[in-house]
């Protein structure tokens, strides 16, 4: 078996933020989250890194972040998602500028899988924890009469922000560990005392337990995931862009649920107690930054992080 590889999907352009969170310096040596998860992913085991980003950010990318990577001893891949790759024959609907979805992604970037993969989103801190036990996963595992797949579920209470509200797969398992459903909740806030989601921009909202399991988007695949996204984007293209052509999106939790569902997949779930950390809004960005310069003084991490 290939030694499993790390896809990363970073060719967002940052509008709730206000820039390119792939990039932002948030170490004491210009460091962005992304440095810290490929540090984490390459002391795990993973030793090739896939970089999926837009070519409008390729220069700024590949000076900072690709740079510093470049030290660690990493290969390093391109791949790069752009609204007009579709299969043939089919076309962007008139008005489009809204990106396909994280499963669109992953089929930007089929041609560098080559290899048993882990994804992660570019502008999350995943911590230590998460890769050692994905990769320890895909390291074992094989298809057989269905897909194997795996993900890595949070505690929520771990993944909130104290600035807004925030989108996340909430995750149902079966007594054997393996995921049963992810169900996508866009509006989940903080309050005094607890947290709590709504369906209907807030007019009601219900509890959410702090320790709930969610999905941060780390998924491991086989190979053979890739085969099945091309197929599923297709049907895609054909049944759901015609309801919704300037929104519809193709994302990886749909698409692993209807493999649940239909049989043709299980899904390992792996759980990591680590903090997560993003900057889903400028104002979490302070909190990211003292988190992680704690984490370099306790020794977490060696400062500078690229020697």
């Amino acid at each position: 078996m290939k030694r499993p590889i790390l896809v990363v999907m970073a060719a967002g352009m940052g509008s709730r933020y206000g820039g390119l969170k792939q990039i932002d310096p948030v170490g004491g040596h210009g460091e962005a989250i992304l440095d810290y998860t490929l540090f984490d992913a390459r002391r795990a085991g993973f030793e090739t890194v896939v970089f999926i980003i837009k070519h409008e950010i390729e220069e700024a990318f590949k000076a900072t972040v690709g740079a510093r990577v470049a030290k660690s001893g990493m290969e390093i891949r391109y791949a790069f998602q752009q609204l007009e790759k579709l299969p043939a024959g089919y076309a962007v609907p008139e008005g489009r500028v809204k990106p396909w979805g994280t499963a669109h992604a992953i089929l930007a970037a089929a041609d560098q899988i080559d290899a048993p993969f882990a994804v992660v989103n570019a502008d999350d801190y995943y911590g230590p924890e998460a890769f050692k036990v994905m990769f320890d996963r895909l390291s074992q595992v094989e298809d057989d009469d269905k897909y194997e797949y795996a993900m890595v579920g949070f505690l929520l209470k771990n993944t909130v922000s104290e600035n807004g509200h925030v989108s996340r797969g909430v995750c149902e398992s079966d007594a054997a560990g393996y995921l049963t459903r992810v169900t996508e909740r866009t509006r989940i806030e903080t309050y005094e005392g607890g947290i709590h989601y709504s369906e209907d921009g807030g007019e009601s909202w219900t509890n959410l337990d702090g320790g709930t399991l969610v999905s941060m988007n780390l998924w491991g695949f086989t190979p053979d995931f890739v085969d099945a996204l091309k197929k599923d984007f297709v049907s895609f293209l054909e049944n759901d862009v015609p309801k919704n052509p300037l929104k519809a999106e193709y994302f990886l939790p749909f698409v692993v649920n209807d493999q649940i569902r239909d049989g043709k997949a299980d899904v390992t779930v792996l759980k990591s107690a680590d903090k997560w950390f993003g900057v889903t809004y400028k104002a979490d960005k302070p909190v990211v930054m003292a988190a992680l310069a704690e984490m370099m003084q306790n020794g977490t991490y060696p400062d500078p992080l690229w020697k």
